[in-house]
């Protein structure tokens, strides 16, 4: 049997397999955060469809974090109830899940929160106009409260562990981001002043939780920006969070900055000696640098490839996300060995439904099964 398919245990967590779904933006939150019925069946499908562990979509734990409408929140009490039916679902089918406590800093929409935006420093668009103010050391200690306090809500609703969003350009990539933390205080400069807030972070939510409850986090292993992160720092980065009790890592890159096709969805499937594996030789890198589980995410279609990174011990597990949405049975379908690369073209239509309030789906595959019906008809 391959390794992918082993037992094991993330982080006191045991899974069945090492494919991660990884966070993806569903769009299925109510005007006000609560989670949608539709939702919750989402996550129930891609449990029964075989994923060992599912990560949420962002969700806000500060309403002045939030990215844009449909996200869904855990800033409340009142948010608990549908947070427990979407944990329960999945666990009814052997799944486990995470929920990833996101910020969006700068990028968050002044539309939906009523609020200015903040960031590490203030932060240009592309138009040259600021897109936030600057934090100060109120509105830092509020957000290291609130996101403890989002973890100590997602453990009450009965998930397996939280994660923090600390890649992508969202508030804490600012923070860890040279090209974005301009900063000259004890949060800003070298790259342990920068990780601080992160640390902050993490050691609150492990107070909030109690011990042996797993925080994992997401960072980038380069921003692809001038001035930005690079993986040499991003090794640093990783070794801070582990010394602080991190439980394991997934790396992604890329932000909406990003120089052109270096986003953190890019389109279309390149060739690459690692088969589309984006961050391939920074994860191997990684796993040299720390000792906890590394995920990878980012380009993984074919099941060799998922199979190699693991075997070569280049990552511990695979996170996967637009290839889910396509097929939410892909795993299931490897399992039982039609190992055919994934369908997913990569083509990121699967984000118009999501940004017009239908919901996540691909586009392309609805369409497929139609015309497939219409021709057994």
């Amino acid at each position: 049997m391959s390794a992918l398919f082993e037992q094991n245990s993330l982080a006191g967590i045991t899974l069945r397999n090492r494919f991660i779904r990884s966070a993806t933006f569903e769009g299925m939150g109510t005007d006000n955060g609560l989670v949608k019925p539709a939702l919750t069946g989402k996550m129930r499908e891609l449990a029964e469809g075989g994923v060992g562990l599912i990560i949420t979509g962002h969700t806000y734990f500060s309403i002045e974090g939030k990215a844009s409408p449909g996200k869904v929140a855990v800033d409340r009490d009142e948010c608990i109830k549908g947070l427990a039916k979407m944990a329960a679902a999945v666990h009814m089918t052997g799944g486990k899940i995470v929920l990833q406590l996101g910020h969006a800093g700068a990028m968050a929409n002044p539309e939906c929160t009523e609020h200015e935006p903040i960031g590490p420093s203030v932060i240009a668009g592309k138009d040259g106009k600021p897109l936030c103010r600057e934090m100060n050391q109120k509105d830092i200690e509020a957000i290291v409260e609130n996101i403890a306090a989002g973890a100590r809500r997602a453990k009450k609703a009965g998930f397996d562990g939280v994660q923090i969003h600390a890649a992508h350009g969202y508030l804490f990539s600012q923070f860890l981001s040279p090209y974005f933390n301009k900063r000259q205080d004890e949060f800003g400069g070298s790259v342990e002043n920068r990780t601080k807030i992160a640390i902050e972070a993490l050691r609150k939510i492990k107070s909030a939780t109690g011990e042996g409850y797993p925080v994992l986090i997401k960072i980038n292993s380069d921003d692809f920006i001038d001035g930005g992160i690079c993986p040499e720092e991003m090794l640093l980065i990783a070794q801070l969070l582990e010394q602080n009790g991190i439980d394991a890592i997934e790396l992604s890159g890329g932000t909406h900055f990003s120089k052109e096709g270096y986003d953190p969805v890019r389109k279309g499937n390149r060739a690459t000696p690692n088969h589309g594996a984006y961050y391939f030789n920074a994860a191997g890198k990684l796993k040299k640098a720390v000792k906890v589980p590394v995920i990878l995410v980012g380009g993984i279609r074919a099941f060799d490839t998922a199979e190699n990174i693991v075997d070569s011990g280049t990552a511990d597990y695979i996170a996967m996300s637009r290839p889910l949405i396509r097929e939410p049975q892909l795993i299931k379908r490897w399992e039982s060995g039609d190992t055919a690369r994934a369908s997913c073209e990569s083509c990121n239509s699967c984000f118009r439904p999501v940004l017009t309030g239908k919901g996540l789906y691909c586009p392309v595959g609805e369409r497929l099964k139609k015309q497939a019906q219409q021709k057994v008809e």
